[in-house]
């Protein structure tokens, strides 16, 4: 009974940082995305190694606006 409380609980944020994941994949790809440092290969090892703070930091300080 514990593990499925434990897994009720932990879904929604697995969901949450895999779509976080995805969008931020998503963005940086796009061909006209201009991001800090000019480097996205980083971007992408900082968004897949990072988990939760890599999608977030990405799309907080990651991103430039044109």
């Amino acid at each position: 009974m514990l593990d499925r409380t434990l897994l009720l609980l932990l879904l929604p944020i697995a969901l949450i940082e895999l779509g976080l994941i995805i969008f931020s994949l998503y963005d940086l790809t796009r061909p006209e995305r201009k991001v800090r440092g000019g480097n996205k290969i980083i971007w992408v090892i900082v968004i897949l190694f990072f988990n939760l703070l890599g999608p977030l930091l990405y799309l907080t300080v990651g991103r430039e606006e044109s």
